[in-house]
């Protein structure tokens, strides 16, 4: 059935769903503005740091003074999970560490967890979803970001059964980028920095989407999601139109830029010389498919599917999404269906943490879009055997050894509470799913 019908029945027998936000940001803040025309869905609670912030950022998406005041404000995730009156949780904080024990205090108390969190998806998310199913209940990507859409395309193509050759998003990217800085994050966006201060942008946040950390850890959570594979050495963001994605993501061998089938990548939408590239995929999300045999060929053809050269190629893509936004169809999902938009299932993909510049024995590194390191993504394979800080725990630790600009920071480079929740996790994580 639809959700229109399912939720018809859901409100006529339980009532709307319940519903618990955990970070009030701009992706909260989407999903907030659509709350109102959502008859189905009641947000009860809402835990932020700053409970008065988010408050008045509910007025400031629309919310009706009604609305405001059935809703409570309060500053702790972990006790919104305890709740009578929340049916799916939202964590849309950001902060890897937070959300684990998020992910946790849900399944033990009987509730769906939606991970807006993606970057504590990365660090821990295949322990964390097993955990989850084994407690009855939904660990789910969020729908309208990028990993979750992807999940959407790979399965489409899979269910049609078309071989998947590639999957990911389009972003900005240039080779220096990965250098930038909050410092210097605003010119790379075309942006004054008194007006994006004026507009209350967090720089650290927004640069984790210019250095290229942000890219590695959603297509990590896309490899973990799918079974498709990083490139061995880092993604590439190569340059490509939505024209020619089936021309450029396909194996290397055949005029392509793919290790091999079945991988995650990055397009970019400028050319290394700084141009914009026509037709880009900038805020998009794509998937490159295979035509089986040679009957689906000739049918690519007959019915007008753009193809690369060789006529088996195609691809299918989406050029925008729209975040916080669409992020009722992943609480819907769970809610009425109990199924996930997309969720780990292996450890198939890790972002190693990466120096930016020299560093010495003695500095606090600062994490994810930070000043001091950049997350890259690699094979989870090669991050054990290397021993790879994941840039998620590379956050407010200090460094034991120096480290060379473009060198992945090891967990024997710092000093780390390794009986913290957090590190345990990540162990018993990489214990379980490392085969």
């Amino acid at each position: 059935m639809s959700f229109q019908q399912l939720l018809e029945t859901r409100l006529e027998t339980k009532g709307p769903i319940g519903v618990g936000l955990i970070g009030a940001g701009k992706f909260g803040s989407m999903f907030l503005a659509q709350v109102p025309s959502s008859p189905g869905i009641s947000v009860n609670a809402i835990a932020d740091l700053k409970p008065d912030t988010a408050r008045k950022n509910c007025e400031a998406v629309g919310w009706p003074d009604e609305l405001i005041a059935k809703c409570d404000f309060i500053e702790d995730g972990v006790a919104l999970a305890a709740r009578d009156d929340i049916d799916v949780i939202i964590d849309a904080t950001g902060a890897p560490i937070a959300g684990i024990a998020h992910a946790r205090a849900a399944s033990a108390n009987g509730k769906h967890i939606v991970m807006v969190n993606v970057e504590a998806d990365v660090l821990a998310g295949p322990l964390l979803a097993r955990e989850a199913a084994q407690a009855g209940t939904v660990y789910s990507m969020a729908y309208g970001d990028q990993p979750a859409l992807v999940a959407e395309l790979i399965d489409w193509a899979r269910g049609c059964g078309f071989p998947v050759v590639a999957a990911g998003k389009g972003t900005q990217y240039l080779p220096s980028f990965h250098a930038s800085t909050p410092e210097t994050v605003w010119p790379h966006y075309g942006m004054d920095p008194e007006a994006a201060a004026a507009a209350g942008l967090n720089p650290q946040m927004f640069n984790s989407f210019i250095d290229g950390t942000k890219s590695a850890i959603e297509m990590a959570a896309i490899a973990n999601g799918s079974g498709l594979r990083p490139p061995s050495n880092g993604l590439s963001f190569p340059p490509c139109s939505v024209g020619d994605l089936s021309t450029v993501l396909r194996p290397h061998n055949e005029g392509g830029i793919l290790e091999h089938k079945g991988q995650v990548e990055v397009v970019s939408c400028l050319n290394r010389d700084g141009t914009e590239v026509p037709n880009h995929l900038r805020w998009g999300v794509y998937v490159v498919f295979e035509a089986p045999g040679a009957y689906t060929e000739a049918c690519f053809k007959q019915y007008g599917v753009r193809t690369d050269s060789t006529g088996r190629y195609s691809a299918l893509y989406r050029p925008f999404h729209l975040i916080g936004l669409e992020l009722n169809i992943s609480i819907l999902s769970a809610a009425l269906r109990g199924e996930a938009t997309g969720t780990a299932r292996g450890f198939v993909g890790d972002v190693a943490s990466v120096a930016k510049r020299p560093l010495k024995a003695g500095e606090i590194l600062d994490g994810e879009g930070g000043f001091t390191v950049w997350g890259k993504l690699i094979p989870a394979e090669t991050s054990l055997e290397v021993g790879a800080l994941p840039i998620g725990l590379a956050h407010n630790v200090k460094l034991m050894n120096d480290i060379g600009e473009g060198d992945i920071v090891h967990w024997s480079d710092v000093a780390i509470e390794e009986t913290s929740d957090a590190v345990k996790t990540r162990k018993e994580m990489e214990t379980a799913f490392k085969s």
